[in-house]
């Protein structure tokens, strides 16, 4: 079953596979768009870039990915997606871990007021 598109304010995710032990997105973030610096108590994630260049913000320290190219997100870590250029970037994310619902972001800056 196809999940709808979720729009948010720095771009879109749609929900590739939502199973008991991994949840995938596809996200797409607008040019000049980034997502909150946020961090989960019960997922990791492994993010690989498919479009554009991906800018990373990992514990502080910014790394920026290309197509074919993957970070890590270890459990706990503070992270961002961020797209620094004029073109529409998109990564596959991979959740790994025991809950993946929306609530287990927990917000420690964020760009459009959502803490």
């Amino acid at each position: 079953m196809k999940q709808d598109i979720e729009t948010r304010p720095w771009g879109t995710y749609e929900v590739l596979l939502d199973a008991e032990n991994v949840k995938v997105k596809r996200i797409i973030v607008n040019p000049n768009q980034r997502l909150s610096y946020q961090y989960h108590h019960k997922r990791r994630e492994q993010w690989t870039c498919i479009e554009g260049t991906l800018s990373i913000v990992l514990n502080g320290a910014t790394v920026e990915i290309e197509p074919g190219n993957s970070i890590h997100i270890p459990l706990g870590s503070h992270h961002r997606a961020w797209n620094r250029t004029n073109e529409p970037v998109t990564f596959i994310e991979v959740q790994t871990g025991t809950y993946f619902g929306e609530d287990d972001i927990i917000r420690i800056e964020d760009d459009y007021k959502r803490i």
